[in-house]
């Protein structure tokens, strides 16, 4: 996963599971709708019934190539602070709409400004699926691979596009 810095051009890469992206993949894509929730998701409504609210998180500290961050939410008009891996907190921070931040030092440690040219690539098949407009000649099975790899490779549109062509082929086979 990549943060982008709000007012600068550094970036801000953070390596994450394939289950953490598309937790994350699924809060950023409304349309994605899960048929069971989602740990992050149990973790929300959870908080909603106890009127807890993440109010921000902060990627505190990288130690070893490992980042530590923090969940700040808030009951009864009292702060908490309590520890989260990054992705978690990163996939909370979208379901409650919360804001990221992170410490100068981090973003000076780890914080990289990619030229179009050192951008990180992205895996062939989603390369080769990229220049195709029309997936009809890939089975189900195929999709589903290719949008592990775009999510894996953080290319949420393709997994957008390719996760239409699966609903449209299950509407179809409904009616």
């Amino acid at each position: 996963m990549i943060l982008d810095e709000v007012d600068g051009k550094r970036k801000l890469p953070v390596v994450i599971g394939e289950f953490e992206a598309q937790s994350i993949a699924v809060a950023l894509d409304k349309d994605i709708k899960p048929h069971r929730p989602f740990t992050h998701d149990l973790f929300k409504n959870f908080a909603f019934r106890f009127d807890v609210a993440i109010k921000r998180v902060i990627i505190t500290k990288l130690v070893d190539g490992v980042f530590y961050s923090s969940l700040i939410c808030e009951r009864d008009k009292i702060e908490e602070i309590i520890d989260s891996r990054t992705s978690d907190a990163i996939s909370l921070a979208l379901r409650f709409k919360a804001p990221i931040f992170t410490h100068e030092s981090v973003m000076e440690k780890a914080g990289v400004v990619f030229d179009k040219e050192d951008a990180p690539p992205k895996s062939e098949l989603v390369d080769e699926l990229s220049k195709e407009q029309d997936y009809t000649n890939l089975s189900v099975e195929e999709l589903e691979r290719a949008i592990k790899k775009a999510v894996k490779n953080e290319d949420y549109e393709m997994a957008a596009r390719l996760r239409d062509e699966i609903s449209k082929r299950e509407n179809k086979a409904s009616e």
